[in-house]
């Protein structure tokens, strides 16, 4: 018996009485779209869509290994690394799938912002994918908390100290996010249901909703200079071209997507393969001081921020500017609702979205830097140069050992060999006094702390006697101007 093509038209037919499927397609991946929104600059939502199925299918592999437990979560972390056959490999699709998912879904907030694709119709639309780019932050950070290394104890900590100051509530959400006195087995366990179910449901959710959204209410047309949005005649509008010269999004418009989502798979398998998955930071012990904890890339620029910004001002901005930045960002579409869409007739708009990335981007290349984070292994690991030590006196080499064996080097470099967290010391003694020096050494100041009952006198001596001897070339060491100048005896 075979079945010709009538045959299969009955059974397409019978199953689409039942199932809807033609329907289906019609009001979903049929439906149409502007013909100029089939450009390249609309690839990144559905490129950010595949990065979130990879991280989901991923996932699920890796926690078919993972123990979310603190005496096993490094561990199975190295075992996936080293052990387990391709653990390697997918431990690096799901890192490198993150850090894709968050860079497109960023430049497809910014492509929203600049073609003013949240003004009137699409408000909803736009607070809807807000959620989502807050949630995806939420899922990188719970994803690097389940390493549960340096990084990411620290990290945990920072996080809770900054909630731990929002009024009314900070204190019981600190606790809550720490799930007991100190950070341990009940706070990997949550953010370990955190990561896993709770915020991957309402990625979902949220993607359907946007989703839906997006069906409902059309995709935004390419901005035509001189067409702005006046909600009176908008719709009317809108619905007239798609008439006029709409496609289908799939098979018509979707060719751009689908070869944006083959280049972005190859792109985050090819970054496995070279780069690798993160290598965990050593096992998570707060007794440890030799350490310069850093987070992953989406949040260098406000780990960059809060080290920069004096100690005074983080309540105030944790309190008060971060709050209200979240909010303007949901306010965007209420803020700006009608007008024109083109980036060329709204200058402020694009000026705006470059200051933002330009502050994010020297923010986070501040973070990978770390300056202000002291080089713990610089007091033994780099010598002092023999030209500072050649022609020197006994007290002055004894000062240079002290400066030495009490760790200065960690946050004081010597012609840029150190740590940078404190000025570099190779000119110090043409800046300072002996005076200065000493009440530097004793008193501390800025980031420096005061090492008073750490140096006995003998030592603070040796130590600022090296010191006076760092100066520039044909300089003399610095004098104290309130202290007279002899005249010259043969001066009339």
């Amino acid at each position: 018996m075979s079945f010709g093509k009538p045959s299969l038209k009955r059974i397409g037919a019978w199953l689409d009485e039942r199932l809807y499927a033609v329907d289906f397609y019609e009001h979903s991946a049929g439906h149409r779209i502007p013909l100029t929104s089939a450009s390249w600059w609309y690839v990144f939502g559905s490129g950010t869509l595949v990065c979130f199925m990879l991280q989901i299918l991923t996932g699920i592999c890796l926690a078919l290994i993972y123990v979310p437990s603190p005496n096993e979560a490094y561990a199975s972390i190295e075992y996936l690394n080293y052990v387990q056959t391709m653990g390697w490999f997918l431990r690096g699709l799901h890192n490198w799938g993150s850090v894709f998912m968050v860079g497109l879904l960023t430049i497809h907030v910014i492509q929203v912002f600049l073609f003013g694709a949240y003004k009137y119709p699409r408000e909803l639309t736009w607070l809807v994918g807000c959620v989502l780019f807050l949630l995806t932050l939420a899922a990188a950070f719970s994803g690097q908390v389940m390493r549960f290394d340096q990084d990411a104890y620290w990290g945990l900590q920072i996080m809770i100290s900054i909630t731990g100051r929002i009024p009314l509530i900070g204190a019981a959400l600190g606790d809550f996010i720490q799930g007991g006195p100190i950070i341990g087995a009940a706070t990997l366990s949550l953010f370990f249901s955190l990561h896993v179910f709770l915020i991957p449901g309402l990625l979902i959710v949220g993607i359907v909703v946007h989703l839906r959204l997006v069906l409902m209410r059309g995709i935004n047309e390419f901005p035509v200079v001189g067409e702005g949005v006046e909600p009176n005649t908008y719709q009317t509008k809108y619905d007239a071209l798609i008439r006029r010269s709409g496609i289908r999004f799939f098979p018509d418009g979707a060719d751009k997507d689908v070869v944006f989502a083959a280049l972005v798979l190859f792109g985050i398998v090819a970054c496995t393969l070279v780069f690798g998955p993160p290598i965990p930071n050593g096992v998570a012990d707060p007794t440890l001081i030799d350490t310069a904890p850093r987070p992953d890339f989406y949040f260098l620029a406000l780990f960059s921020a809060f080290a920069l910004m004096p100690p005074y001002m983080e309540d105030f901005v944790i309190v008060y500017v971060l709050p209200l930045l979240i909010a303007i960002f949901f306010l965007v579409p209420f803020i700006s609702n009608v007008g024109e869409k083109h980036p060329r007739k709204r200058p402020g708009a694009v000026i705006l979205a470059v200051m933002v990335m330009l502050t994010l981007s020297v923010l986070a290349a501040e973070g990978v830097r770390s300056p202000w984070s002291p080089h713990m292994n610089a007091w033994s690991g780099e010598p002092v140069q023999p030209e500072f030590v050649k022609g020197r006196t006994a007290l002055e080499l004894q000062g240079a050992i002290v400066l030495q064996a009490k760790q200065c080097r960690n946050c004081h470099a010597l012609a840029g060999k150190g740590g940078q967290r404190g000025p570099d010391l190779t000119h110090v003694g043409s800046r300072l006094t002996g005076d200065q020096l000493i009440r530097q050494v004793l008193q501390g100041g800025g980031n420096m702390p005061a090492y008073a009952k750490n140096l006995d006198p003998p030592e603070v001596a040796a130590l600022v006697a090296f010191l006076q001897t760092l100066v520039r070339a044909g300089e003399e060491r610095a004098g104290d101007s309130a202290v007279p100048v002899p005249l010259d005896a043969t001066a009339g």
